[in-house]
């Protein structure tokens, strides 16, 4: 791989950010990372046990993030909320690549026009979607069959027990303090829904349904530009999840309901579950390590300059296999003539 500077990943300690350094020290052993936090004990000890790893205390409070002037990296990961862009400015100004996960739909914008005011100073991944946009990733693989796609509904459920530590649930909270409403797309036009149209049931892996709602997400978008499907919308619930309710560990589940045409023409639709034993860290661990390596040209060319997604950087079928190794799991639960509206996904 030759000589390269470490991959700078804000909030290192944090469950995305270690999940995704243990992700890419397994996938790239020499690959070198600076775990960055505001606790450096925790911080060292991290980085001892990934090797090739050295420890950094960042305040991102302070441009320049507090750290020497001389510090160096080959990409910068904020594994949670940059809210002053200090991570992205000091990116920017070295000419590395910025992956961001915790801005959300609502938050984007200052991120966007940061992009796009300084548009070739370094590639920036958002990828404020669920799950780092490993989900979107899924989705477009199950519907890779169709010819013509009409409709995309994403339900998802997230554990109580399992919203990602006190980074991510005060995400959550941010999210849902900026706005009640869902974005959806609607007969080809994105529409924000509220009060009972923003209202759905949320199937569970064993079947049954939890109470839950549109959200706003960057996973509509994303979707809907990729398929071209005039009908997008992503459901979510809060809840206790199928393997809690087993008698084990919080579990992730996600449902993909994909109606259109296939190859020949006929209407068709398919039901996938992706689900994983161990809850989202897992997932979304792997939705960041696909787009660090993607970014720094560890998999393919390195990416230029501008704004990227996830879905227009990352092969689905190797996030695929990538999650499948993680231990998540794809379970076609229905596939085959299409009998009318897509009903919530399940």
């Amino acid at each position: 791989m030759g000589q390269r500077e470490p991959v700078l990943i804000l909030g290192g300690t944090g469950q995305a950010g270690a999940g995704a350094a243990a992700l890419l020290r397994r996938w790239h052993p020499t690959l070198p990372l600076t775990i960055a936090g505001r606790d450096p004990e925790r911080a060292r000890r991290l980085a001892d046990e990934l090797g090739h790893a050295t420890a950094a205390t960042v305040d991102l409070r302070r441009r320049g993030l507090g750290l020497p002037a001389t510090t160096a990296c080959s990409a910068v990961v904020a594994a949670l909320w940059d809210d002053r862009l200090h991570g992205l400015r000091y990116a920017q100004e070295r000419g590395v690549p910025y992956l961001s996960i915790s801005s959300g739909l609502v938050d984007i914008a200052p991120e966007i026009v940061a992009g796009a005011q300084r548009a070739e100073a370094a590639p920036i991944l958002v990828a404020s979607h669920f799950c780092a946009g490993a989900v979107v990733l899924a989705a477009l693989h199950a519907a890779r069959e169709f010819d013509r796609i009409d409709t995309v509904r994403i339900g998802a459920v997230l554990d109580e027990q399992d919203t990602g530590g006190p980074a991510g649930a005060a995400d959550l909270e941010r999210w849902s303090t900026a706005t009640t409403a869902g974005l959806v797309r609607r007969d080809g036009v994105f529409t924000w829904v509220d009060g009972p149209d923003a209202e759905a049931e949320v199937r569970r892996a064993d079947g049954t349904g939890l109470p839950g709602r549109s959200i706003a997400v960057l996973d509509v978008p994303s979707l809907a530009l990729a398929t071209d499907a005039p009908d997008v919308r992503f459901d979510f619930a809060v809840g206790e999840s199928t393997g809690r309710r087993l008698g084990g560990p919080a579990s992730f589940e996600a449902g993909v309901e994909i109606e259109g045409t296939d190859r020949a023409g006929a209407p068709t639709r398919t039901l996938r579950r992706l689900t994983h034993p161990s809850g989202q860290r897992p997932v979304t661990a792997t939705g960041v390590a696909l787009g660090v390596e993607r970014l720094v040209g560890l998999r393919g060319a390195a990416v230029g300059p501008g704004l990227h997604t996830p879905e227009a950087l990352l092969d689905p079928a190797y996030a695929v296999e990538r999650l499948a190794e993680s231990g998540a799991v794809f379970t076609d639960v229905a596939a085959g003539r299409s009998s009318g509206a897509a009903r919530s996904a399940s």
